[in-house]
């Protein structure tokens, strides 16, 4: 944006030092205007948008280091797979090739930088009344503290930056996790205030700052205010659960509203009122993302190589216009979103359930041999994919990255410019009115208070069309579990580990492992590493890739290494490491107050 110099937190490069077109502006004069600071929350839309979006997005590494997925790339050494060897301070940590820790931090800090031109300069312009002004500082304060809320469950204690910097800066210090969010929660507060209920799509309304501010109310433990802000949402009068067909497919009989909800087209629909915050990118619009979403790309399996007829013969192909085009409808995976035996089958607790239903969720089996060579002398062309043979011999030599099932409906998106189809531009959810139910549905469960809990579930799950859930039946763990069914690849899944592992240290609470957790030895015993031991059929259990790579993650992960290089760049103060990673021993204490 506007600034000069570099901040070692993004990592200082010669490029970085490169004059951008802003920067030829004149600050004191283009923030002269309401609309100059309103450039600086387009930007940090912008820089939200990033996490969904292109090849290997960063939402890929959320997924990973969780319950739900691991890394399925199994043809080389470098993919997050190995935790314990690989995510190192040191180590490449912002590449698609491996894994986007560093991105986080990068963006992170990024997105700060651009809301605190916002805020540090919120008395430049001249404004029409109170509420043009405090509707910009609000919207700024908003992204500010999503940036804040993403990196201390992602890092834990880290620098914070309430102004906008001028120039060169060598001496941040780590500030306390829980410093930084109560920060952010009083940010919030008077965001929930100023920011309008409804607003232009893709950009922050009054609902997605009480969606954020119960997220921070529950990272600090404040139950009956995380109550309060998700009632804000949903009692609120301006969003509802979508629970009839709305939108393009509406008069298709064979769909369904879990089908109508992740339609591209129906995301950032007026009639859509469940949508909080999205992010927006669509096709032939100045400002998209040249490559689209490519989801399609990274969360579907590989499922045209390396599989197998009974007869031994080639069954599947890529190729798009045959008689049995099935590229088109499935599009091109690489399987680079591996999920675990959790999320594709272990979670799914009805068979009612329409977000596991045929025709919303795709299985292998549903797929059928459709490479042409094969027609004239194979009978098994055009049958339905075999895992085993008679014999019960594998017919893929790769299980992990070519054989899953997926929830085709939230992840087919259409792709007009690639004839194999990867994942197109598309709007995406960020928040969504069924989170802030499973959210409230949590602070009820942390209270004890099981009856509203399983209530504010099954406001999600009878949308859905499952039985509703008995109140005898809620934890934390089912609400963890019904997250798992209805924000697959929305969630950033390991950012909500991570904070409810925290919130158990934090109280003391048994967890539903019947395990007691506690801040002082978080980083070897905590219930997000305690969680996906116990879900995921990868890590530690002695699996390997095709290239003999083992699957490891340690309860350290639970929070990822501070890049290397903003630690090293940092040289007048002290940017401290997370316990587990080389470099915590430099360790000084965090700040334990708001830096002047």
């Amino acid at each position: 944006m506007v600034m000069a110099g570099c901040i070692t937190l993004a990592g200082c490069q010669k490029d970085w030092l490169a004059p951008e077109p802003l920067s030829f502006y004149n600050p004191d004069i283009t923030f002269n205007d309401p609309a100059g600071l309103r450039a600086t929350l387009i930007a940090c839309e912008r820089n939200m948008r990033i996490e969904w979006y292109g090849d290997a997005p960063p939402m890929v590494t959320e997924a990973i280091f969780s319950d739900i997925a691991v890394e399925g790339t199994t043809d080389k050494s470098g993919p997050a797979q190995n935790l314990n060897l690989l995510i190192t301070p040191d180590a490449q940590l912002n590449s698609g090739d491996y894994n986007k820790i560093g991105w986080y931090w990068i963006e992170g800090f990024k997105g700060i930088k651009y809301a605190n031109v916002a805020i540090s300069r919120i008395d430049q312009p001249t404004y029409k009344n109170e509420q043009e002004k405090n509707e910009i500082l609000g919207a700024a304060y908003f992204h500010r503290a999503a940036r804040y809320y993403r990196l201390t469950q992602q890092f834990g204690d880290v620098p914070l930056i309430l102004d906008e910097v001028i120039g060169p800066k060598l001496d941040f210090q780590s500030t306390k996790r829980e410093v930084i969010l109560k920060k952010m929660k009083e940010d919030l507060e008077f965001a929930e205030q100023w920011v309008p209920a409804v607003t232009d799509k893709g950009s922050v309304n009054k609902g997605s700052v009480s969606h954020l501010l119960t997220k921070i109310n529950l990272a600090l433990g404040l139950f009956d205010d995380a109550i309060k802000s998700a009632s804000n949402v949903i009692d609120g009068g301006t969003h509802k659960l979508m629970t009839s067909r709305f939108g393009v497919d509406a008069s298709k009989a064979n769909r369904n509203v879990i089908w109508d909800l992740h339609r591209p087209a129906n995301k950032a629909l007026g009639a859509n009122t469940e949508g909080l915050m999205l992010v927006i990118d669509r096709i032939n619009v100045d400002g998209n993302v040249p490559d689209g979403i490519q989801i399609m790309r990274n969360t579907v399996p590989f499922w045209h190589n390396n599989i197998n007829t009974p007869a031994g013969n080639r069954g599947t192909i890529d190729t798009y216009g045959i008689e049995i085009d099935q590229i088109t409808t499935l599009g091109r995976g690489i399987g680079r979103v591996r999920p675990t035996y959790y999320s594709q089958e272990g979670v799914w607790d009805d068979k009612k359930d329409l977000r596991h239903a045929p025709g919303n969720w795709t299985r292998m089996e549903d797929i059928v041999y459709n490479n042409p060579a094969i027609k004239a002398n194979d009978p098994y062309y055009g049958k339905n994919l075999q895992l085993r043979n008679a014999a019960g011999a594998l017919l893929t030599i790769d299980t992990i990255r070519c054989w899953f099932d997926w929830p085709n409906y939230k992840l087919f998106i259409e792709d007009p410019q690639r004839i194999q189809p990867q994942g197109g531009n598309t709007d995406w959810y960020v928040f969504r009115l069924a989170e802030t139910y499973l959210l409230r549905a949590e602070a009820y469960a942390w209270k004890g208070d099981l009856v509203k809990a399983a209530a504010d579930i099954n406001a999600v799950r009878t949308r859905a069309n499952c039985s509703p859930i008995l109140p005898a039946k809620v934890n934390i763990g089912t609400v963890l579990d019904e997250r798992a069914r209805e924000l697959y690849f929305e969630e950033p899944r390991k950012t909500e580990l991570t904070r409810i592992a925290y919130i158990f240290a934090m109280t003391g609470k048994p967890a539903p492992n019947g395990k007691t957790y506690n801040l002082e030895s978080f980083s070897e015993s905590n219930y997000f590493y305690d969680r996906v031991m116990e879900k995921s059929d990868f890590y530690n259990k002695g699996v390997k890739t095709r290239h003999a790579d083992e699957y490891t993650m340690s309860p350290y992960h639970v929070l990822w290494p501070v890049p290397q290089s903003a630690i090293d760049g940092n040289v007048q103060g002290r940017i401290n490491q997370n316990k587990g990673y080389n470099g915590f021993q430099n360790n000084v204490p965090a700040l334990t107050s708001i830096p002047e």
